[in-house]
């Protein structure tokens, strides 16, 4: 409807221009005829070899044409300038903080693109500030929980060390007692910042920096497995591999990769061994190399699933490190996953929990 008046205003004012015009030729030609001037036989010739009207009709042509030329360049004139105007306003708006205000894209000239790259310029900054609020508010997060997961050990081992520093234990046994639990503690702490050393460590590098070789997983899983036979008699656990190819083989850095099945094995006994059995599958899935590692013991509750990969997530609400762990082995083990260019996934039921790893097989890429 806009776009109607644009072309209907300049018209109506290039007819009416070209009729005053008209009118006032006309006037003064017949004028000049009545009065017997010198232009009297310039007018008659006019009239006998052009002929009346058709004199007004080629003059209204041009007349019309000029007009039309004038009123349309007067009127796109005037739009632009509106549009700047509002561009002004608009850009003062977002500049007074309102980064959600957008501003109205329009085909007039180079104008219309002007305001496009402001909003694209806007909407990244909009984005910045968000993920800016998010890495100070995960900061702050993590801050929190370094903070409490490092004093409970500290606390513990002090304690401990407070009581046999004042002589207040009764024998030579809870002495001892004392200084196992002090150990112990001291153990937890030490392994906790070895886990954020790791996990700091792996954010701040990519998959391109990493010395990848091939790594065969079925070779790989039965090495691991014949590590943790006597935590797995300890636990009575009995396990049970099956590989559906002699070889899966995978481009990945061998000592890393094995940080993630041992933290996945390590997970399936603590949680797993009211189950008593721990099973592990190994097959290809069009591109990429599958290893599954199934426990039949604790399960997941559907609540916290999509967060189990989050650092210093715990399913234990209490945050007991006794129970939970550090809470960032599973924030590790997605890390070097997706290093790797793969994904790692729960899930789990009354029946079972799955924790399933993806890797492409090497010399191949991912499905599109």
């Amino acid at each position: 409807m806009r776009t109607n008046w644009r072309v209907a205003v300049p018209l109506f004012w290039s007819v009416l221009t070209t009729a005053v015009v008209l009118a006032v030729i006309s006037t003064i030609a017949k004028s000049i005829y009545f009065s017997k001037l010198s232009l009297n036989s310039l007018f008659i010739w006019i009239n006998y070899y052009i002929g009346y009207p058709d004199i007004y009709y080629l003059t209204a042509l041009p007349l019309f044409m000029l007009s039309a030329i004038y009123f349309f360049k007067r009127e796109k004139d005037a739009r632009y300038h509106r549009y700047l105007i509002h561009i002004i306003e608009d850009v003062q708006r977002i500049a007074d903080g309102d980064f959600d205000h957008k501003v109205p894209v329009q085909s007039i000239g180079e104008l219309g693109q002007l305001a496009g790259n402001i909003n694209q310029v806007v909407e990244r900054l909009k984005t910045s500030i968000d993920e800016e609020r998010r890495a100070e508010s995960t900061k702050n997060e993590l801050i929190t929980n370094v903070s409490h997961d490092l004093r409970t050990p500290l606390t513990s081992i002090t304690g401990y060390l407070g009581l046999i520093e004042q002589d207040r234990y009764r024998d030579e046994v809870e002495l001892r007692y004392y200084v196992n639990m002090a150990y112990e503690e001291s153990q937890r702490l030490f392994q906790l910042i070895q886990d954020l050393f790791e996990y700091t460590r792996l954010s701040n590098i990519t998959g391109a920096t990493i010395q990848k070789a091939p790594i065969n997983l079925v070779e790989m899983m039965r090495q691991l497995f014949a590590q943790f036979r006597l935590q797995l008699q300890e636990a009575g656990i009995d396990q049970h591999m099956t590989f559906f190819e002699p070889q899966l083989l995978v481009m990945a850095e061998g000592n890393k990769l094995r940080r993630v099945f041992e933290n996945l094995i390590s997970n399936a006994i603590k949680y797993g061994s009211e189950g008593k059995y721990l099973e592990v599958l190994g097959f290809k899935e069009g591109n990429e190399a599958v290893i599954q590692i199934i426990n039949y013991g604790e399960t997941i509750p559907q609540t916290d699933l999509p967060h189990i990969f989050e650092r210093f997530y715990r399913v234990e609400k209490s945050r007991a490190t006794h129970t939970g762990g550090s809470g960032i082995g599973l924030a590790i083990a997605k890390s070097i996953v997706e290093l790797h260019g793969g994904t790692i996934a729960a899930s789990s039921d009354e029946e079972r929990t799955v924790f399933t790893v993806r890797l492409n097989i090497m010399g191949e890429k991912a499905n599109s």
